[in-house]
């Protein structure tokens, strides 16, 4: 059953809290995060992406740059812009984008409830992409970015939830995105206890986002019990930062295709063989975005299309093979583009959908033959998949808005 604990967080203190949030790591390149820092000298990305403090000459994996990470952020914390609870609570963590709340409870997931499969996985992660983050924990001996888990929504948790948010606010500020960012304090000694059992009645937890992250904080936890040989469960590094979500307040966004090349085909050879496995319906002009599973928008040539996959081609019972994301990969991209690995094929990028339809037509008129607007994955999907001990295609799933760093520090 789930460990959902609460922990002692390293959080801004409150005059400076909108200054130092910061977007995940991977969402920045080197130049962009240099630039958010330039802008935004409290901006946490100076911690995650230490390399901005250093000429573009030093290498992003340099050891200078985990060890000058280590460095801002214990000097932070030495000069009160960060602070540490004294004692172990929860927190609420509500996101407001377009209307749309999303409350997850801030907490410390057990590392042995990843290896064990409680916590579950819909996507494999690359060895060189942990490697970073693994010395990046290690280093600063914390975890500075939460892991983005679901769980199958519980009406006393949401009554939990409802309670404490009608209690004074730890924070509240508007990020320049537009997102608003609500944070609360969970103290009473019987919600601790509630929301622990409640968690701990749990069978199965999902990422949604950072299976990287995940990975890494696992792996650094693995190398403190190895160092460790006399642990006894209880320490900081058996568990890695979280924000637990229920299921029916995500969405899930679109993750749209661009190709730039038809594989040698010429438009009228490209349709000829699409009409092998889809109905195709000329949009013209106008931009298509499914509204259904098992249909897509294809731009080419400045005209838009429905595509819909005949009936019959593939298991609907499958949870995998269903996925729309599977659909365009084995009856379109693989055999008649010939992407056969979307990961690490470079004539393939992918558009979160939160950039919009706009943005498929401005790669086919810049550096792109054909785009691909796609119906999003569902969270049910997610689950599905995840409990067969499954894995998504690449790229399956989009989730906005994106969790900030350096609200919540955890100290391993």
């Amino acid at each position: 059953m789930a460990n959902i604990k609460p922990f002692k967080a390293i959080r801004p203190n409150k005059e400076v809290v909108h200054k130092v949030a910061a977007l995940p790591y991977d969402v920045y390149n080197r130049q962009e995060a240099k630039e958010e820092v330039e802008k935004e000298p409290l901006s946490f990305l100076k911690i995650d992406r230490a390399e901005t403090q250093f000429s573009d000459d030093v290498d992003t994996y340099d050891d200078r740059v985990y060890e000058k990470a280590r460095e801002i952020l214990y000097s932070m914390i030495d000069d009160g812009t960060f602070i540490q609870d004294e004692e172990e609570y929860y927190y609420l963590y509500e996101l407001i984008m377009d209307g749309r709340s999303q409350t997850g409870i801030v907490a410390c997931s057990s590392i042995d409830d990843y290896e064990g499969n409680i916590i579950k996985k819909h996507e494999n992660t690359r060895k060189e992409k942990e490697i970073d983050r693994i010395r990046h924990v290690d280093t600063c001996d914390a975890q500075t970015g939460p892991i983005f888990l679901a769980y199958q929504a519980n009406d006393r948790l949401k009554n939990i939830v409802k309670k404490v948010k009608e209690d004074e606010k730890l924070y509240g500020f508007v990020s320049p995105d537009g997102i608003t960012h609500n944070i609360w304090v969970i103290k009473k000694g019987k919600d601790i206890e509630a929301i622990r059992t409640l968690f701990s009645a749990m069978d199965s937890i999902y990422i949604a986002d950072g299976h990287h992250r995940t990975a890494s904080a696992v792996r650094v936890g693995q190398m403190r019990r190895e160092a460790n040989p006399g642990y006894d469960g209880s320490e900081e590094f058996n568990f890695f930062l979280s924000v637990l979500f229920p299921d029916d307040e995500l969405l899930i966004q679109p993750y749209n295709r661009v190709v730039d090349n038809l594989n040698g085909n010429s438009k009228e050879e490209f349709l000829d063989k699409v009409r092998g496995n889809f109905l195709i319906e000329e949009y013209g002009e106008i931009p298509f975005a499914p509204s259904e599973p098992e249909t897509f928008g294809m731009y080419l040539d400045n005209i838009w299309y429905k595509l819909r996959i005949k009936d019959g081609l593939f298991d609907k019972e499958d949870p995998v093979e269903s996925l729309d994301v599977s659909i365009l990969q084995n009856f379109l991209l693989d055999p008649i583009l010939n992407i056969k690995d979307p990961k690490t094929d470079e004539h393939i990028d992918f558009i979160g959908g939160i950039r919009g339809l706009k943005e498929l037509e401005r790669r086919v008129a810049n550096d792109m033959k054909i785009a691909f607007s796609m119906y999003p994955t569902s969270m049910a999907q997610l689950f599905a998949v995840s409990d067969a001990g499954k894995l998504m295609p690449p790229k399956s799933t989009w989730f906005e808005p994106k969790l900030r760093s350096g609200l919540f520090i955890h100290k391993i």
